[in-house]
């Protein structure tokens, strides 16, 4: 077994019970065309950074991957039919700075390392806030469009830990669902 990272393993430890998703019918490229902040389906980040630490394929050699680790009273297991991606980034946002309204093909889990970070669903009608400051966690499913905002003023570091099929972009542009005044 290779070596993990500390940050690796925190993302592994979180992740509890992960089924990774067979071929994902979604197209996962960006959308055409030319974007501005006016357009109804802007997407685009503002005011961020993404930096890749790592990403490679994990696959125990059979059809299908499974770890399990128990340890007195904690239990952990991570499944998936087939090899899937894991990727790891930073992503720093300025203040003001925000993801634009996307979508991902498998869980992700964000952990706030700096600042803090608003994360808005597009399936909530009301448009609640999701606050989280350093220290704190957030597990995006990746089903609903949803986005990050820095509401904030000072910058916001994040550590985010992609599950994916192999190969797979980690990020599906989705258009502003209406359901938010911004």
């Amino acid at each position: 077994m290779l070596p993990l990272r500390r940050t690796f393993f925190a993302a592994l430890a979180v992740a509890g019970f992960v089924i990774a998703c067979g071929e994902s019918k979604t197209s996962v490229g960006p959308k055409s065309g030319t974007l501005s902040p006016s357009d109804a389906s802007y997407t685009a980040s503002v005011g961020s950074k993404s930096t890749l630490i790592g990403r490679a394929t994990f696959s125990d050699g059979n059809p299908n991957f499974n770890v399990k680790r128990k340890t007195d009273d904690w239990q952990m297991e991570i499944k998936s039919k087939g090899p899937f991606d894991m990727a790891v980034q930073t992503i720093v946002f300025q203040p003001g700075g925000q993801s634009g309204w996307h979508t991902h093909p498998g869980p992700v889990f964000i952990q706030v390392l700096s600042g803090t970070m608003t994360f808005y669903m597009s399936d909530d009608p009301t448009c609640t806030p999701m606050v989280r400051t350093a220290g704190q966690s957030y597990v995006d499913i990746g089903e609903h469009p949803h986005i990050a905002r820095n509401e904030g003023t000072e910058v916001a570091t994040n550590l985010v830990t992609y599950f994916a099929p192999p190969g797979a972009a980690l990020r599906i542009d989705a258009d502003a669902p209406g359901n938010c005044s911004f």
